[in-house]
């Protein structure tokens, strides 16, 4: 499995020729100003939405008309939004997994809000749990840290969790360790943080203390990728 990370809460997937990109956020994002991010992409056949704030859908409706047969996987409401505007789409809600051919996806609980930009209702915030054959991933999206975290170890062993730090609006450092601490997680890219000067982090204290705590923090840089 391989995921290059982007900016903010944007990333793909790389998992058996199959291509998920996540919360896709460029247009307005402002360290892609006038960026032709459309060349970074040769193929996507996925997109998965945690949640509907522009800062992580605002380049569904660009992504899909410049792409063939994307599915786009959210909840209900988010997938009923995108499918009036012609996008195929896929809605499931917090229950069982549901399989793809890239594996097997849980929709899960995420304490956030979730709205258009127009005002549209977004229903309940989320994130994903991943289960493949080459290992699981957890991608809390957008969230404080909940005790609700400490069910997601019972489905399986993690290889990597995906937790946001920037605080403010989401986890800081310090949640996000308690929160690996639930998740029974060792390996975490931190995401959401130093797109805006209001969850701005400093990187080396950060990846340090999770070191002390027996963890790695993994923050890339912009376009670089990793295997897990």
């Amino acid at each position: 499995m391989k995921i290059t990370f982007f900016s903010h809460s944007t990333c793909i997937l790389e998992i058996h020729e199959k291509y998920l990109l996540i919360d896709p956020f460029f247009s307005g994002n402002p360290i892609y100003n006038n960026i032709n991010f459309l060349k970074f992409f040769p193929k996507i056949d996925y997109i998965l939405l945690t949640h509907a704030h522009y800062d992580h859908v605002s380049d569904v409706e660009l992504f899909s008309r410049n792409f063939h047969d994307i599915l786009v996987i959210s909840n209900y409401e988010i997938s009923n939004f995108f499918y009036k505007k012609g996008i195929k789409t896929y809605g499931i809600n917090y229950g069982s997994f549901v399989s793809f051919p890239f594996g097997k996806l849980k929709y899960t609980w995420a304490t956030h809000s979730s709205v258009f930009n127009d005002g549209t209702y977004g229903g309940n915030p989320g994130g994903f749990l991943l289960h493949t054959d080459e290992g699981n991933l957890y991608l809390s999206g957008d969230t404080s840290v909940m005790y609700e975290m400490k069910l997601i170890p019972y489905f399986g062993k993690l290889k990597l969790s995906i937790l946001p730090i920037g605080g403010k609006y989401t986890m800081d450092i310090e949640e996000a360790i308690i929160a690996s601490n639930f998740l029974k997680s060792e390996k975490i890219l931190g995401v959401h943080y130093d797109t805006f000067e209001d969850i701005q982090i400093d990187q080396e204290k950060a990846k340090k203390k999770f070191f002390e705590k027996g963890k790695e923090l993994i923050l890339l840089e912009k376009g670089k990728t990793i295997c897990v």
